[in-house]
């Protein structure tokens, strides 16, 4: 049976897909996976990482760059501590900006990558930084670094078309028959059993997920709510934030990934609203859509493939706050049309956004991978 080591960046929503990729992994008996995850850093690593300031405020002192090279180094260390003295088949890289500087590890191991974006996608739409006229041209330093991972893979998961096309452009020049799409998916009881129809003449609840209100546009919502939606629906919090509650307003502080209380919540709902402006494949809309509430996002990284425009949800541009409000006053008018979409959405990931048909693919990627490399091993020796 082989053993593959899984490593995590642990960041955000990867968080979530390692929690279900743990409990898809722990059902089967065919083949054998470990987890490294990753860690935050340490007093040395948070002033390494640390803003300069003066610098900061053009973008012009790698902060980003720097941050990623301290958690790369980190995890560096606990992989190559879980590799010593073992026999492992294989490696996945969840993503490539979690092992940067560590190509001449992944070159002696068969190795996947899978990445929902890449740095120069991600340079702007970093939550704590606003881009300037200067963060592409700073960004391309960090190439430096990224490429030399990416040509190490022997295989490389991209999570949307977008993505894809980044790997493929004359910044990174990753060869095309080395690339595939992989729509990373979900863990979700209503990927089995779809969810039941919600009651046409109750309230609506309209209900957002996100740890950050700020990052992920849960304040612009919570303030079109309170001006002009309080009097035809809830609205449920789920987020880190303190928010506190009012009449109509329910906040849950405590989730964590893979607590089954989500699933209860979503039931509980009729409209999933993610205004966010920077996320690129944001297990939220999954999680909602997979659970028959229509989406109203923003069509930004891989959510207009999660979200299909019209047929399970909107998606409008949510830096203007008019076209939101209109998204949901429509779906908040139209009970058949919520059940419509809804029912499209849960059809939709159920086909396309299974943890279990995402698990199968790496590792039957990972199985061809490490042949591969056998098979050539072999030819080398004679």
């Amino acid at each position: 049976m082989p053993t593959y080591l899984f490593v995590n960046e642990n960041i955000g929503g990867h968080r979530t897909v390692h929690a279900a990729l743990e409990r898809c992994f722990g059902e089967r008996s065919d083949v054998r996976v470990e987890f490294v995850h990753g860690q935050g850093p340490s007093l040395f690593g948070k002033i390494l990482r640390a803003p300069i300031p003066g610098l900061a405020r053009w973008d012009l002192d790698l902060q980003p760059l720097r941050a990623q090279l301290v958690h790369s180094f980190s995890m560096r260390r606990r992989v190559s501590k879980a590799l010593a003295g073992r026999r492992i088949d294989g490696l996945h890289i969840y993503t490539q900006n979690t092992f940067l500087g560590g190509a001449k590890l992944l070159r002696d191991y068969p190795t996947v990558i899978t990445t929902d974006s890449s740095g120069m996608l991600n340079a702007m739409s970093i939550p704590y930084r606003t881009p300037t006229r200067f963060t592409k041209t700073m960004s391309r330093i960090s190439l430096l670094w990224e490429r030399p991972v990416l040509a190490a893979a022997d295989k490389i998961f991209a999570n949307s078309f977008r993505v894809r096309d980044s790997l493929l452009s004359s910044d990174y020049r990753v060869p095309a028959e080395k690339i595939e799409r992989l729509e990373m998916g979900i863990w979700s009881p209503f990927i089995d059993h779809e969810p039941e129809t919600r009651p046409m003449g109750r309230r609506p609840t309209i209900v957002f997920s996100g740890i950050s209100l700020e990052r992920k546009g849960g304040l612009m919502l919570l303030d079109l709510w309170r001006n002009e939606l309080k009097n035809d629906a809830d609205l449920l919090l789920i987020t880190k934030d303190h928010v506190e509650p009012e009449h109509g307003l329910r906040v849950i502080d405590d989730l964590q990934p893979g607590d089954e209380r989500l699933w209860t919540l979503l039931a509980e709902s009729d409209i999933m609203c993610f205004p966010s402006l920077i996320d690129q494949a944001p297990n939220a809309v999954l999680e909602a859509s997979s659970a028959g509430l229509p989406v109203v996002s923003n069509p930004i990284g891989a959510i207009p493939e999660m979200v299909i425009d019209g047929e399970t949800g909107f998606l409008v541009d949510c830096k203007s706050p008019e076209r939101v409000l209109e998204a949901l006053k429509t779906l908040i008018r139209d009970p058949d049309l919520r059940h419509r979409l809804g029912h499209a959405g849960s059809r939709h990931v159920a086909r396309n956004y299974s943890i279990r048909r995402s698990a199968d693919t790496i590792i039957n990627a990972l199985d061809s991978v490490s042949a591969t490399r056998c098979d050539k091993g072999e030819r080398d020796a004679f």
